[in-house]
Formats: C-alpha cells, sequence, structure tokens
C-alpha cells in the first residue's frame, strides 16, 4: 500500500473493510480524470449497502429472481475457504480464478493383509488392525472400468493418514483429500481430519487388497512414482486395459520387479478387456501406447495426449464388453454402474477443487457440501433465453463468442450468500450477504437512473428529484424498469415516468466492456440476468472482453518493481503520450502491452506535430493557393480514406487500428505528399485541413493535444474540440487515385531498389555496368499488355477455380506446357495465395484502375528525385507492347529501342514498370 502513495498511519485504518469504500473513490474519480477521462462522475456509485439507493436496488433484484425460481437453496459442493469459514468465489481468490468442485467416484478398496512391512511398522506404533476394516480410497472418473482393476499404486513418496471414517471403517489417503471429505458429510466430525496413524506408502507395497467389481479377486497394493499429493486421494486404481498410465506402469515394474522391491508375479495379472471402440480395439490403452512410442512412466507429454484420447473415444464411441452392462454404450453404462458402487457402499461421491485455490486470505481451499442460497443458472429454459441473448450480441471476435458458449456448457448453480464482506444482505435471510459478483450483474441499469436519487457516492445526499431511499421499493424499481403498469406509491408519477425514461434512453445496454477473466462469471452472470430481469428489447447490444496488462512485455507486479499505476503513468508520460501508448498496446483478447518506449516515442511524435503545425499557420501566407496538382489531389483523397477506416476503427473500439490509421498512417501519408511537392510547396487549403483533422481524428485518444491544435493554434477559441463532430471525407474516396497513388510509391522503391542492386553488384564484379561518379539516365519500361504466357495461365487459373480443382496441383501440372513449369508454377502459386484474401473478380481483373501512362507522364520529375544515389540528369518512359524491344517514348512520341536485358523487359507488365539505370 507504501507504494501506491498510502501513508504509513492511514495504513492500519483499513483494518475497517468500510474505510475502503471512504479513501478510495475520490483518488479514483483524480487519477481518471487527470487521464482526460470524460467520466459522469452523477452516476458514481457504492455498491454495498453503505449506498441505501444500491441497497435496495440490489435487494429488489434479489427478490425478483428468487420470485421466479431462479435463486434456490439446498446442498451443493462448493469451493470453501476454511480460514474464512464461508465459500470463497472467484473475486475472493487470490489464485485460481474459474476453478470449479470436480466430482469423483471414491472406490473403497479393502486391504484383506497387510505386507510384513506395514505389520512391522503398525507393531511398533501399537495400533491394532484387528476387527478395522481398511480401505484404501482411490478417486477416479471413471467408475465404468473398475471391471479391469489388476492392481492398486501408491507413491513410495507420499505419507498416507489412516483415518477414522466411522462404523469401524478406516480410509488410507492423503490429508488433503480426508480434509475435503470431512466437508462433505463423509466423515463422523464436520472438518476433522487428524489422522489415528501416518504411514508412508512404501510400507504399504504388497498388501493384499480385493478391489470392487475387479474380476481378479486378489490383487497388490504396487509403486507409482508419478502419484501426486495434491490431486485426488493419492491411491491410484490400476485400469491396464484403458489407463495409458497404468498399462506403462504395470509393464515397468513386470520388467524390473528388483528395482521396484517387488515380487514379479504382484504385476503379472493379465489385462481384461472391458470396453471396445472401433478406433483402437479392446486393449485401447496398449494400443495408444504402441502407437504413440511411449517407452516409460516417465514419458508425460504423450502420456496426457493418449490418456486425453483415450478417455474421448472410450466415452463417447465405446461399448461395454464386459460386466452387467455388456453392450451398452459406456457414456449410458458409466452412470448406472457408478450408481451400483454406490447402492453397494463401495464407492462414494467425492469432490475436490479442479486445481489450486487460494484464498485473498492465503487459505488453500476446499470443497464443502454447503447449505446455502445459489443461483440456478443451469436451468434449461433460462439458458436458452440467454444463449439467444448472446447470439444476437456483438462479441466483437469469435474467440469471444465461443467462451461464453463453453462457460454456457458447464455454469450450474452458483453459490449466492457468504457470511462476512462488503455487500447487501440477502432480503430475507439477513445474516448472509449476497457475494461479491452476484450483486453486480444489472448495474448498468441503476447508472441510468442513479444521478436523479443521490448527488454523492454513498447516496447519503438526496438527488434532483427528491426521492428517499426508503421510497425506492421493490415496486417502484418494477414500474422504472417496464416490469409493471399498476403501482402505488408515494412519489409522484410524473417523477417515476422521469426515471422511467431515463432507462428507456439508455436501454438496451449499447455495449459492456470488461476482462476476459470475467467472462467465465461475471459477463456470465451479466446475460443471465438481464434476460431474467428484463424485457427482449432491453437485452444487452454487445461485450467487449479484453486481456491484461503486460508492462513492457512482463506481467505487472509490485514485488519485482514492474508495476505502474494510472498516477504514475500520467506524471511520468503525461495523459496523452499515455493515452497513446495504452491505445497502441492492444485490443485483442490477447494481453496488451504497455512499453514505456512508446510513450516517449509519442511525446516526441506529438511535440514534432505541434511546432509543425505552428509553423504552418504562422507562414499561412507563404503556402501555395490555386488549382490542386496529381499530388494534392492523391493527398486528398488519401486523407479521406484514412479518415474513413479511422472512424470505422474507432466504431469497432479498435483503437490500436484507429491510432494506426488515424495517426500513424495519417502522418506518413502527409510526410510523403510533402516530399513530393518540396518544389512548389504544399496547397494552404491541404495543409489546413490535414492540421484540423489530425487534431479531430486524435481527440478520443489524445484530447488534451487536440483541444491545444484545434483552439489554440487553428484559432478556434469560441468552440472546443470535445463538441466538434469526428471529421468526414470531403468527397467520396477514389480507388482510381488510390491505386495510381500505390503506384508511384512502389515505382519510386522500384527505382531506389535497382539502384542498391547495382551497387551491390559493382562490389563484386571488377568492371561497373554503371559509374556512380557519372551521371546516370533513368528509364521506365512500361508494358502496356500483359504476356501472352501469363493469359493463358490465368485463364486455366479461372477455370479451375470455379470447377473447384485448384488445390489438384497434379492436375494442373498436367495442363501446363513442360518448358514454361519454372515460371508458370510461381505465378499459379501467387494466384492461389491471392485468392484466400481478395475476391475473385479482382484476382481476374486484369484491367488498371487508372491510366499508367499519364501517371507516369505527371511525376516524372518525383521520379528523377527518387535515385538518390546516382546523379541522375535524364529521365525516359517507354510504353512498348510485351514481348517487343521497340517503343514509344511517353513524352515525345518517338519510336525508340528498347536498351535493357531481355529479363527486365519481360519482368515489366501493366502496374509493374521496369527499371532500368546507365550512364
Amino acid at each position: 500500500m507504501m507504494q501506491l502513495g498510502i501513508p504509513l498511519e492511514e495504513i492500519s485504518k483499513f483494518a475497517d473493510p468500510t474505510y475502503w469504500l471512504y479513501y478510495f473513490p475520490q483518488l479514483c474519480e483524480k487519477d481518471v480524470t487527470s487521464f482526460g477521462g470524460r467520466v459522469d462522475w452523477r452516476r458514481s456509485m457504492i455498491t454495498t449497502d453503505v449506498n441505501p439507493y444500491y441497497d435496495a436496488f440490489v435487494r429488489w433484484q434479489m427478490n425478483r429472481m428468487k420470485e421466479l425460481g431462479m435463486i434456490k437453496f439446498g446442498e451443493r459442493y462448493t469451493i470453501y475457504s476454511v480460514k474464512d469459514g464461508q465459500p470463497c468465489m472467484d473475486h475472493d481468490r487470490q489464485s485460481g480464478e474459474a476453478v470449479l468442485p470436480q466430482e469423483y467416484t471414491a472406490i473403497k478398496i479393502e486391504v484383506v493383509e497387510f505386507a510384513p512391512s506395514a505389520k512391522e511398522f503398525f507393531n511398533e506404533n501399537k495400533f491394532d488392525t484387528a476387527g478395522k476394516k481398511l480401505y484404501l480410497v482411490a478417486a477416479t472418473l471413471r467408475p465404468e472400468t473398475m471391471l479391469g482393476q489388476t492392481c492398486c499404486f501408491v507413491s513410495p513418496n507420499i505419507d498416507y493418514g489412516i483415518f477414522d471414517a466411522g462404523n469401524n471403517e478406516y480410509y488410507i489417503c492423503t490429508e488433503r483429500a480426508f480434509k475435503n471429505m470431512s466437508y462433505q458429510k463423509l466423515t463422523p466430525k464436520r472438518g476433522y481430519f487428524k489422522s489415528v496413524i501416518d504411514i508412508n506408502g512404501k510400507t504399504l507395497i504388497g498388501s493384499k487388497i480385493h478391489a470392487p467389481l475387479a474380476v481378479h479377486k486378489e490383487l497388490r497394493i504396487l509403486p507409482m512414482e508419478t502419484v501426486l499429493a495434491s490431486k485426488g486421494t493419492g491411491v491410484v486404481t490400476c485400469v491396464p486395459s484403458d489407463s495409458p498410465d497404468d498399462f506403462i506402469t504395470q509393464k515397468e515394474l513386470f520388467h524390473k520387479p528388483e528395482y521396484y522391491g517387488i515380487e514379479k508375479e504382484w504385476a503379472a495379472p493379465e489385462l481384461v478387456p472391458i470396453i471396445k471402440t472401433e478406433k483402437y480395439g479392446e486393449k485401447c490403452a496398449e494400443f495408444l501406447v504402441n502407437e504413440l512410442k511411449i517407452q516409460s512412466p516417465k514419458d508425460s507429454i504423450q502420456l496426457a495426449k493418449a490418456k486425453e484420447l483415450a478417455y474421448k473415444e472410450g466415452f463417447y464411441n465405446g461399448i461395454m464388453i464386459a460386466g452387467k452392462y455388456k453392450n451398452e454404450k459406456v457414456e449410458v453404462a458409466k452412470p448406472k454402474v457408478k450408481q451400483d458402487l454406490i447402492d453397494s457402499k463401495l464407492a462414494f461421491v467425492y469432490n475436490e477443487p479442479e486445481s489450486l485455490v487460494i484464498s485473498r486470505s492465503g487459505d488453500e481451499c476446499i470443497v464443502s457440501l454447503e447449505d446455502q442460497w445459489y443461483t440456478d443458472y443451469g436451468e434449461p429454459n433460462w439458458k436458452q433465453r440467454s444463449l439467444e441473448c448472446l447470439h444476437q450480441m456483438n462479441c466483437y471476435t469469435p474467440e469471444v463468442t465461443h467462451a461464453f458458449e463453453n462457460v454456457f456448457d458447464w455454469l450450474k448453480s452458483w453459490a449466492l450468500s457468504r457470511t462476512y464482506g462488503l455487500g447487501s444482505k440477502i432480503p430475507w435471510d439477513p445474516k448472509y450477504l449476497v457475494e461479491s459478483l452476484s450483486d453486480s450483474t444489472v448495474y448498468h441499469a441503476f447508472y441510468t437512473i442513479n444521478h436523479l436519487l443521490h448527488t454523492d457516492y454513498y447516496g447519503k445526499v438526496i438527488g434532483p428529484l427528491g426521492i428517499t431511499s426508503d421510497q425506492m421499493t421493490d415496486e417502484v424499481f418494477d414500474y422504472i424498469f417496464c416490469r409493471r403498469e399498476d403501482i402505488k406509491s408515494d412519489i409522484p408519477i410524473e417523477k417515476l415516468n422521469i426515471l422511467r425514461r431515463e432507462f428507456e434512453y439508455f436501454y438496451p445496454l449499447d455495449i459492456s466492456i470488461s476482462a476476459k477473466d470475467l467472462i467465465p462469471n461475471h459477463l456470465t452472470f451479466f446475460i443471465y440476468c438481464h434476460t431474467a430481469l428484463f424485457q427482449k428489447k432491453f437485452y444487452p447490444k454487445a461485450i467487449r472482453s479484453n486481456g491484461h496488462l503486460l508492462l513492457n512485455n512482463a506481467k505487472m507486479s509490485k514485488s519485482t518493481g514492474n508495476f505502474m499505476t494510472l498516477e504514475q503513468i500520467v506524471e511520468k508520460f503525461g495523459a496523452d503520450a499515455s493515452r497513446i501508448a495504452l491505445a497502441d498496446a492492444g485490443d485483442s483478447i490477447e494481453d496488451a502491452n504497455f512499453d514505456e518506449s512508446n510513450a516517449n516515442a509519442a511525446i516526441l511524435r506529438l511535440t514534432t506535430l505541434k511546432d509543425w503545425s505552428e509553423q504552418i499557420v504562422a507562414n499561412i501566407g507563404d503556402l501555395r493557393t490555386g488549382e490542386f496538382n496529381y499530388f494534392d489531389i492523391a493527398f486528398e483523397n488519401e486523407m479521406n480514406q484514412l479518415i474513413e477506416e479511422t472512424y470505422k476503427q474507432y466504431s469497432l473500439t479498435n483503437y490500436k487500428s484507429a491510432l494506426k490509421h488515424g495517426l500513424f498512417d495519417y502522418q506518413v501519408s502527409r510526410d510523403y505528399y510533402r516530399e513530393a511537392v518540396i518544389v512548389e510547396g504544399m496547397h494552404k487549403d491541404l495543409a489546413l485541413r490535414y492540421i484540423e483533422t489530425q487534431s479531430l481524428m486524435l481527440q478520443p485518444i489524445a484530447p488534451h493535444f487536440a483541444e491545444y491544435i484545434y483552439r489554440e493554434v487553428l484559432g478556434n477559441k469560441e468552440k472546443s474540440a470535445q463538441f466538434v463532430a469526428f471529421p468526414k471525407s470531403s468527397k467520396p474516396v477514389s480507388k482510381s487515385i488510390a491505386d495510381s497513388l500505390e503506384y508511384v510509391r512502389s515505382l519510386s522503391r522500384s527505382i531506389r531498389e535497382t539502384e542498391g542492386a547495382i551497387l551491390k553488384k559493382k562490389k563484386g564484379s571488377k568492371t561497373a555496368e554503371v559509374d556512380s561518379k557519372s551521371p546516370v539516365k533513368l528509364t521506365i519500361l512500361i508494358s502496356s499488355t500483359f504476356p501472352d504466357w501469363q493469359d493463358q495461365y490465368i485463364e486455366l487459373v479461372r477455370e479451375s477455380f470455379e470447377n473447384h480443382t485448384l488445390n489438384d496441383n497434379s492436375q494442373l501440372k498436367q495442363k501446363i506446357n513442360g518448358k514454361d513449369m519454372k515460371r508458370a508454377m510461381p505465378f499459379i502459386s501467387l494466384l492461389k495465395q491471392r485468392l484466400t484474401t481478395e475476391p475473385a473478380e479482382v484476382v481476374f481483373n486484369r484491367k488498371l484502375s487508372f491510366d499508367e501512362i499519364e501517371t507516369v507522364k505527371k511525376v516524372l520529375a518525383i521520379l528523377k528525385r527518387s535515385t538518390s544515389i546516382f546523379n541522375c540528369q535524364e529521365i525516359q518512359a517507354i510504353s512498348f507492347a510485351s514481348g517487343e524491344t521497340v517503343g514509344t517514348d511517353i513524352i515525345t512520341g518517338e519510336k525508340v529501342e528498347i536498351v535493357a536485358s531481355p529479363k527486365v523487359i519481360e519482368a515489366a507488365i501493366p502496374g509493374q514498370p521496369g527499371v532500368v539505370i546507365t550512364n
């Protein structure tokens, strides 16, 4: 907290949870304002019962959802913090967000005779096993395979506890597992998980066991070094017919019994085929181990892949070939086998977290069976309505939509209640609070009206309508949010109608923007609760989900020092440079990266732009006026094109792309124009338009800079840039002009590349083709036609494309003349590549959108200046037909012989001229 600038003497006050509510809001407002955030702070509120208006809103939401049958009460498994004494939901977790309870079938494997080492251990520690039933408890996800057990695995590296499970039964498992059991009504006393005695797994090896349903009646406990104490119970059933891990481990034990200190016959039981699949046969595990060339239990990556393949194929496509449910599909038989085991008291349902969950208090969480209020998100009708809402929403990327669909697949009940913290009390059961993700699912609706209800964060200062918090009954909220028409309230109907009009003006909600880690909870609840509480016409329109923010390509962390607050980046770089760097950080669902070098570069870029703009305006009388030349027309067209693209990207909330088109590309366009007209100078109208449109396009990202340019530099003293509409195209964008400008740029690059190639070749040859000390002549070769062979093969591609045979290279090669193969195949490959990204009519259209010869005539001067290495004294452009060596000078109209290598002449095609430099 001191790193955040909080004085030491203040820190102790945060022991009172409510102090947080009074300390940070004003700091948040200050920092966001200094950052240039345009926020309607009238709509701010504290979302706990400290604010009686918001508290009334939450109570309305809870009451209505309970009446609709969407909030229920009962026993359910939930992630739980023993230290906190309450369910640990996503926002209460330090790590493990979105982790859910994982249900296993816990198999009770009876130890019928302990190994000599175990007997000796028990004697030494005075633990009498006589008259006691001792069970190894193995957690499995595949109860249907229990017929095929050939042993039971424990780890020689784990200390197991022997726990009193009641009724003279004792469970052998890890303490972590029994702790979970003790909170799931599976043990004599809730929360008591002290073992009677602890024993190392190595001591148990060789003990005889009886495994439920197993075909082999007498089996042994064997070692498995890959067993984890942090997953399951630390005890693993061995089914080598269907588990690749079990198969390779048993094989290893059989071939190396001395190494593991066991008898060879203990690992000798034959595989028992249980499930048959068309893909892997009756011994799925053996097939996959051989297929993936798995050699050892240490081949963890390949084993993980094999395990996934085995489970999916077995469950979805497997048929039982043994046991009570022979000939039934596995997915049908599995729950039946599970229930049979439970009914015969040979197994029980056991839950634990899918992976590690640590609460904010530092407690490793468990799964507890709790009596609690929960939201029934899995209810079929409600789920269907919510899915329909999702699919009519704009989620901006398919990844986000798919992420939501995945959540809808698994999300069922969600714990609603907690025993302490900040929030609102459950109206009908006030000893509980509404958990933090469930009281903020439709707060967007409250935004629409709260500025009329109160004027401070805390709801202490009554708003302009003079309505008190106790007047905000459930019926009043029903009326405001269009759930009812008849109402009895002491609030005048005129005021209620004002509140309703505010809600109807802003709803349906245009967009909700939040981080991707809230998709599995808050944002999915947002969809569900809107479909529960509001009419279909008020369903939200869009969700924009973003990744986390990295700093200098590394995760932000106070412990490493790689951390900056909003206040700190504004102090270091200024608001606008910080905003540019943040906009440039990225827009996708992937993590964005705030790069300090980009912020520093933004400072320089804005400063340079400011100085240039001031200089232009100060010397405006020196700029050219009158008719537009070619580059004036092209620059205006490109400005219009970039304005439209920038507007489009802003509309899509793609700020990185908007910045690219509206700042970086816009400046590149200006710089090229400025260089192109360096002799005659920029046109006054275009220079001023550029400055104005640049400031307005930057306004959403760099508002302070835009305001300065618009008001101070351009002299619009009476009007703020904040209230000026986004610029529009001065005329329709011309593709012909855009293509011709790109042609000129490409030709300039070709000239520079030709110069470079000459210099490179000169270094490797004794005789230079071009004397760099003498003046040179630049010749541009403009072909009016395509080579015959290209026309021939573009028709071949068109025909293959229309017949859907374009990917059949063997068929294409049969139609290509042998001598053309070397040039035809690369040409065809290029066309095929273009067809994946461009419309077919564009790819097959061989006509230019502009007049190539007229364009070259207009820009000969700048093309001459493109030779930056050699001293170009003469430039000539020759038009010719493909395959000919004589052409026409486009300026004089005279016939001239083309002096160039055949390779250069042949490479010239319409839109791609050849370049020759000679002395």
